[in-house]
């Protein structure tokens, strides 16, 4: 059984917050480092926190979506992952997090493959000034229960099943906003678990 753990005792462990196009029309792809805390966290423990100071409108995702939270396993020198049935923990904290209506999702995406589908239904809570409990999701292998938000190539995108079983980036979404979510999303004691062969 493989396991990866983020519990951000050392460093942000590779994660990062995605700013569409910094801002400009042109722009190409922005990323800015999470805030590593070597405590507060979960017991006390390190934690990241990123806030919209680095986080934009990813507009070309339908709905539009924000990804406070990515990381690209190629970051971190590893390889795509087969996420089928896995389960993924984590520990969420707002302070003046204003989503603005939305809600926060588990992502997934195949670069490769060039799309990316949200687990919708499983929205996961964010207590304000608070740790949440940890939050355990299975990621089941069922398009009914995701909704695909962009594909690179769209008269031909990537089913759930092959974004699933190759999947080289994953992260949190904010999803259904009004306008651009502000405040700050922390996130301790991340988690995936792959399930017994």
């Amino acid at each position: 059984m493989k396991h990866i753990v983020n519990d951000f005792n050392k460093d942000r462990e590779g994660w990062q917050i995605y700013d569409y196009n910094g801002g400009q029309p042109d722009g190409g792809n922005v990323f800015f480092p999470a805030t590593w805390e070597r405590s507060g966290g979960v017991q006390d423990s390190g934690y990241i926190w990123g806030d919209d100071s680095r986080w934009r409108i990813d507009t070309p995702e339908n709905p539009n979506s924000i990804l406070a939270f990515i990381i690209y396993r190629a970051w971190v020198g590893g390889k795509p992952l087969d996420l089928r049935r896995c389960k993924v923990s984590v520990c969420l904290r707002g302070d003046k997090l204003d989503l603005k209506g939305a809600k926060c999702y588990f992502w997934v995406l195949s670069n490769d493959r060039g799309t990316r589908w949200h687990y919708y239904d499983e929205p996961l809570r964010i207590p304000d000034g608070k740790w949440s409990d940890k939050q355990t999701i299975v990621l089941k292998n069922e398009e009914k229960l995701w909704h695909r938000s962009w594909s690179r190539y769209p008269d031909k995108p990537a089913s759930l099943d092959e974004v699933l079983s190759g999947c080289d980036s994953y992260g949190f979404s904010f999803v259904g906003f009004s306008e651009k979510v502000t405040g700050r999303l922390a996130m301790d004691q991340f988690e995936i678990e792959w399930p017994p062969q």
